[in-house]
């Protein structure tokens, strides 16, 4: 029974302090993400990353506002999966066969300039 409850809390524990630790990183250069971005994510997107691009008034489920709370509250780690699995059910496709996990990060790196990673709302 102990060693259960020890794998219970050791695994609730790695989740709580992952998606933290995950968001935290900062592992893109935005500099670079900032170029990746204009030529892939902006006419969706915006250029302010809330989602007023000029193609996305045109999409059945618009792109996602990453100056929303609800985009700011999540990790760099759920971006990461977004951007590069994409979204069922909607416009946004994957790009893991279109940009190096690399320049991912970079993408990320330069949302998180845009919009900053808050936990708290």
């Amino acid at each position: 029974m102990l060693r259960k409850w020890t794998i219970v809390v050791g695994v609730a524990a790695v989740t709580a302090s992952g998606s933290w630790v995950g968001a935290q990183q900062g592992l893109g250069n935005p500099k670079n993400g900032q170029a990746i971005y204009e030529q892939n994510c902006l006419r969706c997107h915006g250029e302010r990353g809330d989602g007023t691009g000029l193609e996305g008034r045109y999409l059945i489920v618009p792109p996602a506002n990453f100056q929303s709370s609800k985009s700011r509250l999540k990790t760099d780690f759920e971006l990461f999966n977004v951007i590069s699995h994409g979204i069922v059910v909607s416009p946004m496709h994957g790009w893991r066969d279109r940009l190096t996990e690399e320049q991912i990060w970079d993408v990320i790196s330069y949302i998180r300039m845009l919009a900053p990673f808050s936990p708290i709302t």
